[in-house]
């Protein structure tokens, strides 16, 4: 069989092809002191968490589903001619390594095996990590003690998460202006995916180039949902702005990629950061929802004009689900809230319990610590695989957000 073609163009059709990051050195790298500005709640028993991606990553797997994982595809990137330079030449900069350490740094950086370079391209790369013949006097000038620790190459930990970094909105894909300066690279190395990986070259890049200055533009794909229909829901939240979401919606306008775009304006919370941290799809016509939230979502929904541009209609009065529902061509969707009363609500969505990843229709996988949103969802008619979240959730990230489709089948409504 030809692979399948990339484009992702429903929330719940079959899924082809999938990417995923597991856990490993930016992870080992986590600290109580320096958790919080890595954007972790807490620090990761890594081996387990190892564990527990893997057995994921093995499920998808007996589902028939294709699985990049983002250490393999990097590595098979700079295998490329020309990827390797490409891409050190824009990370080891003097902004970001300092005068007197790019020679040293680049050298060994060079020396080193495509897998191993990419372990510290992901997993960071600190000072004290130089060989010594590859130590300069300028190193007197690191600030390595005391607690301290400074990187050459910044660790990414939430690489894990590569639902944020790029994302497929039909035959397309964004990469992405991420909102913390803890994550910016990610998309740099994306972009060397995009530029040399034979699988990749050629794709059609809707909106996004992390070589561009994007001032307050910022989207996460963990806020984009294309459902079908030709409608894309964007949440505009803490991490997605205004100002990006109306330059992607006028991108797939004047492509034809998308009819409508519904703007889901949600509060700036840390336990809300996305859209899908409060709403997801499970089936065709079955999504899970935080209330607390989503009842307060103020709706507008964009769509091309006439003569260019976009219509901005404001949803006054409308609850977002049942915007969501007729941008599908639904009377109604089911919506199942977490179970278990307000406590246990809340823990649940903080817990990642409203964000499920679908292979296919009605058939997700979960946090097995999400055990009543488990078991409504089942009740209403959703096959539920659990996923170990003890570990891999202190990212405040489930299933959907450790999955960035590339491959994903329409879903007729």
């Amino acid at each position: 069989m030809s692979p399948a073609p990339h484009g992702v163009h429903s929330e719940v059709g079959r899924l082809h092809k999938v990417l995923v990051c597991r856990p490993g050195l930016g992870h080992e790298r986590l600290t109580p002191t320096n958790s919080g500005d890595l954007l972790f709640d807490d620090v990761l028993w890594v081996e387990s968490a190892q564990r527990d991606h893997q057995a994921f990553v093995d499920d998808l797997r007996s589902q028939g589903v294709e699985v990049l994982e983002l250490h393999e595809l990097l590595a098979e990137t700079l295998a490329v001619p020309g990827a390797r330079p490409w891409l050190l030449d824009r990370k080891i900069t003097a902004n970001d390594v300092g005068l007197g350490l790019l020679d040293d740094t680049r050298a060994f950086l060079d020396s080193l095996d495509d897998a191993t370079l990419t372990e510290y391209l992901i997993g960071g790369l600190a000072a004290r990590d130089l060989p010594e013949e590859f130590r300069s006097a300028h190193l007197a000038l690191v600030r390595d003690e005391q607690g301290m620790t400074e990187y050459l190459m910044p660790p990414l930990p939430n690489t894990l998460y590569t639902r944020d970094t790029t994302c497929w909105i039909y035959g397309g894909v964004t990469l992405n202006p991420l909102f913390w300066p803890a994550r910016h690279d990610e998309t740099l190395l994306m972009k060397a995916v995009y530029e040399f990986h034979p699988d990749f070259t050629g794709s059609t890049v809707w909106w996004g180039d992390p070589e561009q200055d994007w001032g307050l533009a910022t989207l996460e794909g963990g806020d984009v949902m294309p459902i079908g229909n030709g409608a894309v829901l964007i949440g505009m939240s803490e991490r997605t702005s205004r100002q990006a979401i109306t330059q992607v919606a006028t991108r797939l306008f004047e492509a034809g990629a998308a009819t409508r775009v519904v703007v889901a304006g949600m509060p700036k919370l840390r336990a809300a950061m996305h859209l899908d941290t409060v709403f997801t799809f499970a089936d065709r016509d079955v999504v899970t929802y935080y209330p607390d939230i989503v009842d307060g979502i103020k709706t507008v929904s964009l769509r091309p004009a006439d003569r260019g541009g976009f219509e901005v209609t404001a949803e006054r009065g409308r609850h977002f689900i049942d915007v969501v529902a007729e941008s599908l061509g639904l009377d109604k969707l089911r919506a199942v809230e977490p179970g278990g009363g307000w406590y246990a609500g809340e823990r649940q969505q903080w817990d990642s319990g409203n964000n499920a990843v679908a292979v296919e229709p009605g058939v997700v996988y979960t946090y097995d610590r999400n055990t009543y949103t488990n078991e409504l969802l089942r009740q209403a008619g959703v096959e539920v695989i659990e996923i170990r979240g003890a570990e891999l959730g202190r990212g405040r990230g489930g299933g959907h957000c450790m999955t960035c489709p590339i491959s994903r089948d329409p879903v007729d409504y």
